[in-house]
């Protein structure tokens, strides 16, 4: 999950300097990797996780495995994006701001990665 999280994450990053590409489509992927990225952190407490694109959600079944999200927590502001993107027309409520939110979601996954890591010493 963490590798397909990087995947959405260089999506983000290559997207977020085009202003031709719509928020919805950089919020989209921001809201995948965040996503993946907390999926592949239950797996690394043991945990199945859901199959849902609801960060909130996920946030909570972290914390009830004993982890420490609570810096993350903000990312579960793009939960919307998992389906207005595809499925709904409209813009987002005020435009994204490409480059934070590329180094938060980023921030995220290498948290994750040293979850990963430290894990499997």
């Amino acid at each position: 999950m963490l590798r397909l999280a990087r995947r959405d994450l260089a999506a983000l990053e290559a997207l977020a300097g085009m202003a031709q590409i719509d928020d919805m489509i950089c919020g989209f992927h921001a809201q995948q990797a965040v996503e993946k990225a907390l999926k592949a952190w239950l797996a690394i407490f043991g945990h199945e996780y859901p199959l849902t694109h609801d960060l909130p959600r996920l946030f909570s079944l972290l914390r009830r495995a004993g982890a420490d999200a609570e810096q993350f927590q903000p990312l579960a502001r793009f939960t919307p994006y998992a389906v207005q993107a595809r499925y709904e027309e409209g813009d987002p409520d005020e435009s994204l701001d490409r480059p934070t939110i590329g180094a938060e979601v980023a921030a995220l996954l290498d948290h994750v990665a040293a979850v990963l890591d430290a894990a499997g010493d």
